[in-house]
């Protein structure tokens, strides 16, 4: 892939995600369907404001969520140091963002914290606790928001995008599977910004990168999932991943896109299937289907993300990554751009990240 097209994939990630963050800004958490179509017509094609007495309540169409703030933290940080600097990632937290908090859900940037980010600021800035202390169990997609910018950082070298993704998810989340998820994710994302699609061969590429070393998660099977003979040694684990099963979903979900038999119609419903709340584990079957049945039509993917309801915020910041990722930011249509608040500063910083690749 020649520097022009890895760039536009580039930027196409990071605007995709503060796209998808932003137009579910209004509609965000709604699990009463019935209320969501009342409060915003049978389809929700563009930004929109909060319903008073509802998150985000006070922010204005295009606008991001506290999600987009962080993920626009990170981007900075990047740009700034060259390379992930947990150092200074994590002072810009204690300066720019914590002072801003109280503890409390309803609070902060956009209106409202999530649980990651309010445990961290209780132990960082309530309990004094060292950064190495700081993660809590939330099992959520709150670090693959803002690490997914660290995957287009080093979307060429998978051992240290999964590193620096690691370490900084478990500043706010340690459970190992939420870890490995989103590390994952991040691994996904960085062949993405490198040309690939996300087909039902995406995962055998990010297998050969296990057994290469690249990608340090653990399998004991040979290639194409074959299982080991009898008296074959047990290989070392290679890094803390233990199991590599978060590498090979995406396959299954771009294999249900395409399969002639399976039908998610409309594909909104999406929701339905995987799960409207808010965890992981229904988070990134939704967004890995969208991304592969729209791989080259950003509107379509993050408008069905969002009409979802439940937790659409993280639904669509996701698929908005992974298909700004396919179809570069030449592929996002301009009126997203345009309604997006802030988006000069935003494609600015989405040009300089990508320039590091």
């Amino acid at each position: 892939m020649n520097t022009k097209d890895l760039e536009n994939r580039a930027q196409g990630t990071i605007l995709g995600a503060f796209i998808g963050d932003a137009l579910a800004l209004g509609p965000h958490w709604y699990y009463d369907l019935e209320q969501l179509r009342k409060d915003y017509g049978p389809w929700i094609s563009d930004y929109t404001d909060p319903q008073p007495h509802r998150y985000h309540a006070g922010c204005k169409a295009g606008q991001l969520s506290q999600a987009g703030y962080l993920l626009r933290m990170m981007v900075q940080s990047l740009v700034d140091c060259g390379e992930y600097d947990e150092a200074d990632f994590c002072r810009r937290l204690d300066e720019d963002l914590f002072p801003q908090l109280d503890g409390t859900p309803v609070n902060g940037p956009g209106g409202y914290t999530s649980q990651s980010i309010r445990e961290a600021w209780r132990r960082r800035v309530k309990q004094g606790l060292p950064w190495s202390q700081t993660g809590g169990h939330a099992d959520t997609t709150e670090a693959i928001e803002r690490t997914l910018a660290i995957a287009v950082r080093y979307a060429a070298d998978p051992r240290q995008l999964a590193r620096a993704i690691g370490a900084n998810t478990v500043l706010t989340q340690t459970d190992e599977t939420v870890v490995s998820l989103t590390v994952a994710f991040g691994a996904v994302l960085g062949q993405l910004v490198q040309g690939e699609g996300l087909t039902p061969d995406i995962s055998g590429k990010l297998m050969r990168l296990v057994k290469s070393g690249e990608l340090p998660f653990h399998a004991v099977t040979s290639d194409d999932l074959q299982p080991p003979k009898p008296g074959d040694p047990d290989p070392p684990r290679v890094g803390r991943f233990a199991s590599p099963d978060a590498l090979l979903s995406p396959a299954a979900m771009a294999t249900a896109a395409i399969d002639p038999e399976i039908r998610i119609e409309p594909a909104w419903k999406v929701s339905l299937v995987y799960g409207m709340p808010c965890a992981i584990y229904h988070q990134l079957p939704a967004a890995y289907y969208l991304a592969a049945r729209f791989a080259d039509d950003f509107e379509a993917a993050v408008l069905h993300a969002v009409n979802g309801g439940g937790q659409n915020q993280a639904r669509a910041m996701l698929t908005g990554a992974l298909v700004g990722a396919q179809c570069g930011l030449t592929g996002i249509p301009q009126r997203f751009i345009d309604g997006l608040d802030g988006s000069a500063e935003l494609l600015d910083l989405a040009r300089r990240l990508a320039q590091q690749l």
